[in-house]
């Protein structure tokens, strides 16, 4: 691109007719956790439309308005000096006044920087919804899907749990991100399905249910598992793909991905989860019934049904481009490309360097994180120890990833992520060490500190990589760039999971294994981030700012 077209001011949409910018604008919210613009045409100068408080960066979103004051409802009425009220009166009076200031402290989480006009609120609750499911199928299947196949004397158990569990995924996952191009206008639907599908699963498993050994029938237990991950994935990558079209106007795609997952560790996972185990240990105890399957079925109905209440706009699909992953033009000086590489076709939007190596960084991360998800279960259990060992050794490592993830989520959105890429190499770079730490010294305390930096980590490169995804795509891009690069997560958490079902259940053995991908990884990270690749036409041998490909594609810069 000629240095002409690049300095040319050009006309922002979001600004109107009669405000313009140039990629050379320099500008940020002071609240904004995006990197700044270079002035030397590398960033999209974004942060000069986000600067504006009044002024929408979604183009999606109706005119929001003057911010209505919410009616929480009326306060509890006061008492009086000479009221008598019994002590029973008076608990209920606390109670009820105490239910009152949480209600009204979550409503004001969930409604704040107009989350409730943009409808960021109405996707909050399905996303704590599939949290709480996630949970409580981990509850419920805790003694019979995991532990059930972990048997270090049985292979056998093992392959088939690798064979109908992950193997499929492996090939379901990459489906999931080109079909999402192919959704027009049936997001909310698709989101409500995942949860009908589940909830479909759970009741039959429910009916199959062995009250007597509180175990499944291994036909039955296998597919409904694999039907779970994928619907739970999948409705992660329509998540992501539906999150651009709710963010409100005051804040960026950092924070609205943070305040997501804070919602859903709070009040899906330790919420959800701690209600899912108090309800399975009831009902297994007393009524020798599946509890935590019932939370599950429960849920799910009220989670399909608060996916029809996000707003109908994140259906608008007028005007996108779908992104790619790989890239077929030539780099031109200072990263930018001199002409677009194809001239026929479909338009595609290739993603830019800085957004692939974040891409590769994640993946890298995400695979420890599969890892760690499922090969803890089969080491406790190939330890001949007592169940009260078995959970302290799992409780050990899960407390470690449940403060890694919550510490890592709260600082990644008070971080200026100033170059989201370095970060996620050095996050990379700090998982890689851990595992590496840990298989030579095979030590549980070494493996859970190895938990608790990996946790952390994967908050803060998603954080990245979605600050890049925003700054350095167009708008028309983004829901697509969500989507793919979603899928192409989980498919790496699919392979660190497989990882840990494979190997052999020592601390030294597994971390060695994982440590061998993890270095691999990391390598393509760094030489993406150098602007060359290990792997042609999925490196970083191209411009920062990709254009268009394709017979109708146009320059967005």
């Amino acid at each position: 691109m000629s240095e002409s077209r690049r300095d040319e001011p050009r006309a922002n949409p979001a600004f109107g007719p009669d405000r313009r910018y140039s990629a050379g604008t320099s500008g940020e919210h002071p609240g904004m956790a995006n990197y700044p613009s270079d002035g030397d045409g590398y960033r999209r100068s974004e942060a000069t439309r986000r600067s504006s408080p009044t002024s929408s960066s979604n183009r999606y979103l109706p005119p929001l308005g003057e911010q209505r004051t919410q009616n929480i409802g009326p306060p509890p009425g006061p008492r009086g000096a000479d009221e008598q009220v019994t002590r029973g009166r008076g608990a209920a009076y606390r109670s009820r006044e105490m239910g009152t200031k949480v209600y009204s402290m979550v409503h004001r989480a969930a409604t704040a920087d107009g989350a409730d006009k943009s409808g960021l609120t109405a996707l909050t609750w399905p996303v704590v919804a599939n949290f709480a499911v996630d949970s409580a199928m981990a509850v419920a299947l805790a003694n019979t899907l995991f532990f059930a196949a972990a048997s270090g004397e049985s292979k056998g158990k093992v392959a088939l749990y690798l064979l109908i569990t992950i193997a499929p995924f492996a090939v379901i996952a990459p489906l999931i991100g080109p079909a999402l191009d192919r959704v027009q206008h049936g997001r909310r639907a698709a989101l409500a399905m995942s949860f009908v599908l589940r909830a479909a699963l759970a009741f039959v498993l429910i009916m199959d249910y062995d009250g007597a050994t509180g175990s499944y029938p291994s036909w039955v237990l296998y597919p409904c598992a694999l039907g779970m991950m994928v619907l739970s994935k999948s409705f992660s990558v329509l998540r992501s793909a539906v999150t651009p079209r709710v963010m409100p106007p005051t804040i960026d795609l950092v924070r609205v991905n943070s305040r997501l997952t804070m919602f859903g560790l709070i009040g899906g996972t330790i919420v959800g989860g701690g209600i899912a185990a108090g309800t399975e240990y009831l009902l297994t105890t007393v009524f020798r019934l599946p509890g935590a399957l019932f939370v599950v079925v429960f849920v799910a109905v009220a989670g399909a049904s608060l996916s029809m209440r996000i707003p109908r706009w994140v259906e608008v699909t007028e005007g996108e481009v779908p992104a790619t992953l790989t890239y077929h033009g030539e780099s031109g000086p200072r990263g930018w490309i001199d002409e677009p590489a194809a001239k026929t076709g479909r338009p595609r939007q290739p993603l830019g360097r800085n957004i692939i190596t974040s891409l590769w960084g994640n993946c890298t991360i995400k695979a420890m994180v599969g890892f760690l998800f499922l090969y803890p279960a089969f080491v406790a259990k190939a330890h001949q120890a007592s169940g009260w060992v078995q959970l302290g050794m799992l409780g050990l490592l899960g407390a470690a990833a449940g403060i890694g993830n919550f510490a890592g989520n709260f600082t990644a959105a008070r971080m200026r992520l100033g170059r989201p890429a370095m970060l996620v190499v050095r996050c990379t770079v700090a998982v890689t060490v851990m595992a590496l730490v840990a298989a030579v010294t095979g030590n549980l305390i070494v493996a859970a500190v190895a938990t608790l930096v990996t946790s952390g980590a994967t908050a803060i490169a998603k954080a990245s990589l979605d600050a890049s995804l925003q700054d350095d795509l167009p708008e028309e891009s983004r829901a697509s760039a969500f989507g793919r690069s979603e899928s192409v997560l989980q498919l790496a958490w699919v392979m660190g999971g497989a990882i840990g079902v494979l190997v052999y259940t020592e601390l030294w053995v597994g971390f060695t294994a994982i440590s061998a991908l993890l270095i691999l990884g990391l390598a393509q990270t760094i030489v993406s981030y150098r602007g060359d690749s290990l792997i042609p036409g999925f490196g970083g041998n191209r411009p920062v700012l990709a254009e268009p490909e394709g017979a109708s594609a146009v320059s967005y810069r």
